[in-house]
């Protein structure tokens, strides 16, 4: 889950000057997207609200492909704030670069989108029984009814593998979605919390044990907080024969990818989102 409260994440960043006051933004709380980078050469897309059946009941979702022809499936895996306008817009300039992309809200077992009142800036104590909620069997079984749902996509490629993508609390769900689904070919978690743990169900000890390629973006502060994450990281998925690129980002707190988030950094948010993108022109082509 999202292991850290994103308001101490605003002001640590702040103090330290990674980002002002001003991209903060007052209406970014209320769960209003920011408009991203254009892509050049994008492709035109369909879009549209979708249900998805689950053991578990029916899922809401966002489900936006290339207008034409199939692209790879990307399922993708939102913070602790849910779906909302902010994830929308990723999903969207996602399918714009070939892809056929799938947000889910991953707490429709207890609440329709939206589920954080005031979006990105709901406090995180609010949202943590939606977040206590879900665990590795709820991941299990989703990232298999989600990965089957795209499969029966005409948009999706099925000669291409799948790739899964992760923020916050996502990040350990997109791990095990790889462990759960052997369509799954690349792997993104960007702030990810808790992808390291003794237990046998650690997101890591399960997702080093698929076939698929890795980007790990971790915030400065998350470093801060466990300096040997990252090293764990890279020893595993070396140990494992994996390909793998575990990075620090330099002055980018918890948080700092979705557009609407309090501590959006807006370059090392590109960066982040132009190594996502080399990754799947890799493993999913």
């Amino acid at each position: 889950m999202c292991d850290l409260d994103h308001s101490d994440s605003i002001k640590e960043a702040e103090a330290k000057g990674w980002v002002t006051r001003r991209q903060f933004g007052v209406l970014l709380g209320a769960g209003v997207a920011m408009a991203l980078p254009k892509v050049v050469g994008a492709v035109s897309v369909t879009d549209a609200e979708v249900t998805i059946k689950t053991p578990d009941g029916t899922c809401d979702a966002y489900f936006v492909h290339p207008a034409t022809g199939t692209g790879a499936g990307v399922l993708v895996w939102p913070d602790i704030f849910g779906l909302r306008p902010a994830f929308r817009t990723m999903g969207k300039r996602l399918a714009e670069n070939g892809y056929s992309v799938l947000v889910v809200n991953p707490f429709y077992r207890t609440q329709k989108a939206p589920t954080a009142e005031k979006g990105a800036a709901t406090p995180i104590p609010s949202l943590l029984p939606l977040a206590q909620s879900l665990n590795a069997t709820t991941h299990a079984t989703d990232a298999k009814a989600f990965t089957a749902w795209l499969d029966q996509q005409p948009s999706v490629a099925k000669n291409r593998k799948m790739g899964t993508q992760g923020y916050c609390m996502g990040g350990p769900m997109a791990f095990r979605t790889a462990a759960a689904s052997d369509r799954i070919g690349a792997v993104a978690s960007f702030h990810g919390g808790g992808l390291v743990t003794p237990n046998p169900d650690s997101p890591l000890t399960m997702a080093a044990k698929t076939k698929a390629q890795f980007l790990v973006a971790i915030a400065t502060n998350d470093d801060m907080a466990r300096p040997m994450e990252k090293d764990v990281l890279k020893d595993t998925f070396m140990k494992a024969g994996l390909s793998a690129e575990v990075e620090v980002y330099a002055n980018a707190a918890h948080g700092w990818c979705p557009p609407d988030s309090g501590v959006y950094n807006e370059g090392q948010a590109e960066k982040a989102w132009s190594r996502l993108i080399a990754l799947y022109g890799k493993a999913l082509a």
